[in-house]
């Protein structure tokens, strides 16, 4: 029977300190901080890995050395037949690949620090995501739609309207949005410094007029009536003048956008994906837009800025032998 053991602001934590896997957890936790990873990261992992030791503690395994191959295929078979607590719907594979890509990751370290003596997730196969196509991009109407929707009537709002401008201009992760401090923002080089964005690169973005001008009247109008703390340094504040949490962002994006009408899964990301796809469609080089959205690989890049069925329609209408006869 799983254990919780709930802290506030944060989903509770399984209980497993009492396994001898334990110790293992909490100094691969200590490694990955004295390497840089970035908090994200290190959540992820503490979840995913609690979850693995709640699971051989149930089946009497209690020391890393006797995990093998077999024991991890187990594990994996059991990932994919769990059913999520919530809504009983299968584990997606994107869900599994994250839980394996943890385990291998754990392994990998005990091995190389020689808790054990080889490494019996070198030869798990992990899970294939195929590659979809993402879901019909938000067109610029509906992002104009949105951010004229806000009501502007007080701190709050003002800080909803300048949180969504930042998004759509600078196709900012929801992390990286709660993580910008004043000082970030560059109004005179029109830029904005993105601390700890994935993989905890940093990295400088354009930040475009519009955007700018509701940030600045945030700064004005906004921010000043909010803060409580005035060594906060954090941009984007809660109704207690403190920093927002991730969660909070997205959940407070997703109500905005109900709000006009746009049911789709998703929220800040819908907004990255608009500006990256709206981008390319006027021009945008490619490896600007790599730059841009932090994709260390291009072709993140590629499958993430599909280009529209609209602009595909006039290519094809304007070069397919067919439709230029048709038109004569």
């Amino acid at each position: 029977m799983s254990k919780h053991h709930p802290s506030k602001g944060q989903q509770p934590k399984l209980v497993v300190e009492y396994s001898n896997l334990y110790p293992y957890l909490v100094h691969y936790l200590e490694w990955l901080k004295v390497k840089g990873f970035s908090e994200n990261t290190s959540l992820r992992r503490d979840s995913v890995l609690r979850q693995f030791i709640l699971w051989c503690d149930e089946r009497g395994i209690d020391d890393p050395r006797i995990i093998t191959k077999p024991i991890l295929e187990r594990y994996q078979r059991h990932l994919f037949y769990r059913r999520h607590e919530k809504t009983g719907k299968p584990l997606s594979l994107v869900t599994q690949h994250h839980y394996l890509v943890g385990i291998k990751a754990w392994f990998k370290w005990m091995t190389r620090e020689n808790h054990i003596a080889s490494n019996p997730a070198s030869e798990v196969d992990g899970v294939k995501i195929p590659q979809r196509l993402p879901e019909a991009v938000l067109s610029v109407k509906e992002v104009q739609k949105l951010l004229n929707s806000v009501d502007i009537n007080g701190p709050e709002g003002l800080r909803n309207r300048a949180m969504l401008e930042v998004l759509y201009s600078c196709g900012l992760r929801r992390t990286e949005l709660r993580n910008l401090q004043v000082h970030d923002i560059n109004l005179e080089r029109q830029s904005v410094f993105v601390r700890k964005g994935k993989g905890s690169k940093d990295r400088f973005v354009p930040i475009g007029q519009q955007a700018l001008t509701w940030v600045e009247r945030y700064l004005n109008d906004g921010r000043p009536f909010m803060v409580t703390d005035y060594q906060e340094q954090a941009l984007f504040l809660n109704h207690h003048g403190g920093i927002m949490n991730a969660s909070s962002i997205g959940n407070l994006v997703k109500k905005l956008m109900k709000a006009v009408g746009i049911h789709r899964d998703g929220s800040c990301h819908l907004l990255r994906h608009a500006m990256a796809t709206h981008m390319m469609e006027n021009g945008a080089d490619l490896r600007h837009l790599q730059v841009i959205l932090g994709h260390s690989s291009i072709n993140t890049t590629t499958i993430y800025t599909h280009l529209s069925i609209d602009m595909l329609r006039d290519v094809h209408r304007s070069t397919h032998p067919a439709e230029s006869n048709a038109s004569k």
